[in-house]
């Protein structure tokens, strides 16, 4: 919490309690619709010793300062013939590193999952145990919605399903309350949803079974305009668009995807990111899931360094935090 105190000071001169009440604009919508994340959240809040308002602003943190981040990922999905895979490179400000954990959620009926995420969010990146996996990349653009979901609840309602199918249709039925793209996928493949608060328009695989997507809208929003955009976003889309061009096999393994995360061309503004320079992020975790098999690879750090590897694997309930 502190880091992201800090954080809305520095860029938006939001003090916490001003934060705060800006969170609590999204507690009609979720008391209403969502009751179930009303009552997880209130569970970290007593858990953690924090007021209940300072974890939904966690998990609303997106919303409070829209425009404003400039985490700086890349997204991929690629269905083969016998494998499902969607990978991505999370790139944020170094500081937050330690406040990365592992959160296994056991909540029968619905699946369970297994996610890397920032300490008091419930909704980020990983897979559940219907297979279906779901990863994120910020956009910088204006607008909020208090009736409709935050985006890290977004990527919690997406873990929540059954089928991507089902994903789907729960986002476009509940809306997303500000600009991001979610990169959804289970076995039979992947979609992209490009968000704003007015629209979310479907990304559908390529003919080869690939969406790739970075920190800029690809599509045509009429209602929102990106605010400024991640000035290296279209140098990593291109790039990784590149690298499945060129791949020499009809189909990758696991090794190639995590080839291509380790890509450092452009550095430090590469798809493998570091902070110095002009960068002013680095990557802090890259994921590779099967969802074929229902498990995922996480390295901790740039995937290019000695960082700790972790499996995740929603349908094993024995797990540990990852700091």
């Amino acid at each position: 919490m502190l880091f992201y105190e800090k954080f809305f000071r520095e860029t938006t001169g939001l003090s916490w309690e001003d934060v705060c009440h800006t969170a609590s604009k999204f507690l009609p919508l979720l008391q209403r619709d969502w009751h179930g994340y009303v009552e997880e959240l209130d569970g970290v809040s007593r858990g953690a010793g924090l007021p209940f308002l300072s974890i939904l602003a966690l998990n609303a943190r997106t919303e409070i300062a829209y425009g404003m981040f400039t985490d700086g990922c890349t997204a991929l999905s690629w269905k083969t013939d016998d494998a499902s895979f969607l990978a991505q490179n999370w790139d944020w400000q170094e500081e937050q590193k330690e406040n990365l954990i592992r959160l296994k959620i056991s909540q029968k009926p619905k699946p369970s999952i297994d996610m890397i995420t920032e300490a008091g969010i419930i909704g980020k990146i990983g897979l559940n145990t219907s297979r279906v996996g779901v990863c994120l990349n910020a956009i910088r653009a204006k607008g909020v919605d208090f009736e409709k979901l935050p985006c890290h609840l977004a990527l919690r309602a997406c873990l929540d399903s059954t089928s991507r199918t089902e994903a789907v249709k729960a986002l476009q039925k509940a809306g997303v309350a500000s600009a991001c793209h979610i990169l959804l996928a289970d076995r039979s493949g992947g979609v992209g949803l490009e968000c704003t608060h007015a629209d979310i328009i479907e990304l559908p695989m390529s003919e080869k079974g690939i969406v790739t997507h970075t920190n800029h809208f690809v599509e045509e929003h009429t209602v929102v305009k990106e605010s400024r955009q991640l000035h290296d976003s279209p140098f990593r889309l291109e790039r990784i668009n590149q690298l499945i061009t060129g791949f020499g096999k009809n189909y990758p393994n696991k090794d190639d995807i995590v080839s291509f995360m380790k890509d450092e061309e452009n550095y430090p503004a590469a798809i493998c990111r570091a902070q110095t320079g002009i960068s002013t992020a680095a990557t802090l975790f890259s994921i590779v899931m099967n969802l074929e098999e229902g498990c995922a690879e996480v390295k901790l750090g740039r995937p290019t360094e000695g960082g700790e590897s972790i499996i995740l694997r929603p349908q094993d309930q024995n797990a540990n935090s990852v700091h």
